[in-house]
């Protein structure tokens, strides 16, 4: 079995593996395609024969990733209508995210 961990990014919680690449929320600060990141909230570590759990995060462990790229999901549009009453709101909203590629599991 492939070694798994729990990170904690965004306020988000996301199931990783090693090799992976996971579409996460935008990172703070700026950084470029080929960066090294250090995850350091680890929830859970299972190695396949052992489960470390934290309460809530593991002392010590970090999850090693490289970025891939950042971007912009595709635009959603929001409407707010009410009828009857000429109240018609139309806007738009692109999501950022980063692209990371896992390295190396605790």
């Amino acid at each position: 079995m492939a070694k798994i961990a729990i990170i904690e990014t965004g306020g988000k919680q996301h199931l990783v593996t090693e090799g992976s690449v996971y579409t996460i929320e935008k990172l703070k600060g700026s950084h470029k395609a080929g960066e090294k990141l250090t995850f350091d909230k680890v929830l859970l570590v299972d190695d396949g024969s052992a489960t470390k759990v934290g309460a809530p995060y593991i002392d010590g462990a970090k999850v090693s990733a490289e970025l891939v790229s950042e971007g912009r999901e595709k635009k959603i549009t929001i409407i707010h209508y009410r009828q009857k009453s000429r109240y018609f709101k139309k806007s738009g909203h692109r999501q950022p995210y980063a692209k990371v590629k896992i390295t190396a599991l605790p």
